[in-house]
Formats: structure tokens, sequence, C-alpha cells
């Protein structure tokens, strides 16, 4: 078997709250995705999706995933898509970096292997650990009395665990999570994600004012070491998330004992192939970890709601169900979502099929 032809369709997600803000300065009304679709001469298709949030989030550019193909590509043309290792090392030879380009590549590649013998991508990784992986759900940056009525809804929905954004004026930020922590029922759990907002001194201040509720703090400021040195003086949980891009990283937050919970963006580490590993890596240490990405539609749920499902129950502490983030419908049939909880579906491959009429003509074509 091997790679005919790769395409790139690029679809606007509009957010379903209006506007979604987020640490300092992260503001988005409408993410573009890329998804791209990988055909075999065999007659099997797979699809894979990247969808960075914006351009001053990550080291990630929407409109640089298709410019990105135009070096990934043909390198890949020929090759056997069911070799995933092989396909990695002939993407990173081909174009260092841009992990997020890759990421697209990859599920569509673990989409077709999943085809090709009949099994879903969650069996391919090992297994099915988790029937129904526990669901996070994002407060946006929003006034106290907005944000405990958006965690309220959320609850009603059947989430258990809730993010609210911060990042800002850490007094405001302070006041805020309170309000939030106040309301927690049994069993629920709350995240200060800062998204890097912070400075040191601002992250500081705020744990100690903290300091005795029940939250996770997470990734308060921009680089490793600057979390690692408010972690120093926290005696809360924490979270890293923007600053995992790999292994390295992940062999650090073991060694240094720097997190709790460790959150794995597939698009911030290349796709699911080297996201495994560095979810092995950290599962085999005894550290909690999150599936999920920066944004997406159905296509990156269902690639989240395999990987979830094939990390060990206990050390998963959440995913995401992206596509219900849209007003746009990008593909089907939807990953199931039920009691605040995503479920990977038994269909071969990722068990999704991208929606040719609201892709449109593709962008690219590398055949």
């Amino acid at each position: 078997m091997k790679i005919a032809r790769i395409t790139a369709h690029q679809v606007a997600l509009p957010y379903v709250g209006g506007t979604y803000r987020w640490g300092k300065r992260g503001v988005v009304e409408t993410a573009l995705t890329t998804v791209v679709i990988v055909e075999t001469d065999s007659g099997l298709v797979g699809s894979g999706e990247s969808c960075p949030l914006g351009a001053n989030y990550l080291p990630a550019y929407a409109e640089g995933v298709v410019s990105a193909l135009s070096r990934l590509a043909p390198a890949l043309i020929g090759a056997d898509p069911r070799q995933l290792h092989a396909v990695e090392r002939a993407m990173d030879h081909a174009l260092q970096g841009h992990p997020y380009a890759k990421t697209a590549v990859d599920a569509a590649c673990w989409d077709i292997l999943g085809q090709s013998v009949g099994l879903p991508v969650h069996v391919l990784l090992g297994g099915k650990l988790a029937d129904g992986a526990p669901m996070y759900r994002v407060v946006p940056q929003k006034p106290r009395a907005e944000t405990i009525a958006e965690l309220d809804q959320h609850r009603r929905a059947g989430y258990r665990q809730f993010q609210v954004k911060v990042g800002g004026d850490w007094r405001d930020d302070v006041e805020r999570i309170v309000a939030a922590a106040e309301i927690l029922n049994p069993g629920e759990t709350l995240f200060a994600d800062a998204n890097c907002g912070w400075t040191v001194q601002d992250a500081v201040q705020a744990v100690r004012a903290l300091r005795d509720l029940d939250v996770v703090i997470e990734q308060p400021c921009a680089s490793y070491e600057e979390c690692l040195h408010v972690r120093a003086r926290c005696d809360l949980p924490m979270k890293l998330d923007e600053c995992v891009t790999g292994l390295p990283i992940a062999e650090r937050i073991v060694h240094d004992r720097a997190a709790e919970v460790v959150c794995l963006k597939i698009s911030n580490l290349g796709g699911l192939t080297k996201a495994r590993r560095v979810r092995d890596y950290l599962v085999e240490h005894g550290l909690s970890v999150v599936c999920e990405d920066t944004w997406g539609g159905e296509i990156v749920t269902a690639t989240l709601a395999h990987f979830a499902a094939s990390t060990p129950a206990e050390l998963l502490t959440s995913t995401t169900d992206l596509h219900n983030y849209n007003t746009v419908a990008i593909a089907a049939p939807a990953p199931r979502t039920e009691g605040g909880r995503l479920y990977a579906g038994d269909a071969p491959g990722l068990g999704v099929a991208p929606d040719a009429a609201v892709l449109g003509e593709p962008l690219a074509v590398y055949s």
C-alpha cells in the first residue's frame, strides 16, 4: 500500500460562545482548521486535522499548515502510510519543527492503519483502558457572575471538571477562582488556567492567596523554568501544559517532580505517534495526563477519544470534546459524549469521515 494523493482543506470554526478569551491577550472568535486527506493506491482514505488557536498562543500558524505540506507531502508520496515510524521520520527529515502541521498527516495515517486491519485506533494504541474518558469544560475569561453562571450550565450538562481561564490581573483572577471554588460540589475539580499569562511575581502572589482552596494551578507562566519557580512556592497541585513539547520536557517533569498532571496536546507534540511515546513515559512514572489539543472539529475530537481510551483510567485526568465548541461540523459521525464523558467508537480507524460539502475544494493537492 502506498500514499497516492494528499489534499488539504481549510474551514472556519466559529466559537459557540462568540468570543473566547484566555491568558494575557488571547482572543479568538473563529479558528481556522485544516483537514488533511491521505489517499492510497489501495482505495483506503484517511483523514487528520490540525487547528492552531490563533497565531499568538503557541508557535503554530493555521495558514502555515498548507505551506508546510508543500515540504511534507513530496516526501510521503509513494510511502506506506501504515509504517508510522517511517512516516514520522520522513516528515521530521523533510521539515524540522512545525509539529502542528505534521499532526494531521500522522492522524490520517493512523486512520488508514486502523481501516487496513479492521480495528479502531484505540486498539492499535494499546487497547481500551478507559471506557468513557472524563471531560473538562472551559469557562473563558468573564466577569465573576458570568463565570459562575457558565460553570453551572456546564455542570447541568454533565461535566465535573471545570477550567477557569485566568492569566490577567492576578487579583481579579483570584476573585474569580475563589468564587468558582466556593460552588464546587463533591467530586468536582477546578483548574485555574493562566495559559502562560502570569509573570513569576504575579503567579507567586496568586498561589499564596489561593493556598487554602481546592484548585489545581495550570501553566501559570510561559516557560518551564518559571513554572518550576512557582511550583517551589506553591502548596497546590500543578498541571503543566503549553511547555510540554516532547519527551525531553517530560523527563524533566519526572525528575523535578514539577507537576501532578501533564497535559498532552497532540499538535504541540507532532501527532499521535509522538504523543503516545510521551504519554507512556509519564504513565510509567505514575503521573496523570490530559489527552487534548489546541482546538478542532470532529476529527480532532475522534483522535483524542482514541488517545484517551488507550490511557490507563486511573492516570487519565480528562480529555475534551473540542467539536462541541464550534457552530460548524466538519465530519460525521461525531464522537459520542454522554454524562460528561467522551467515548471512542469501535469502527475501524478513527471512525469519522469528513463532510465533503463543508470542506469544499482543496487548497492544495499533491500526487
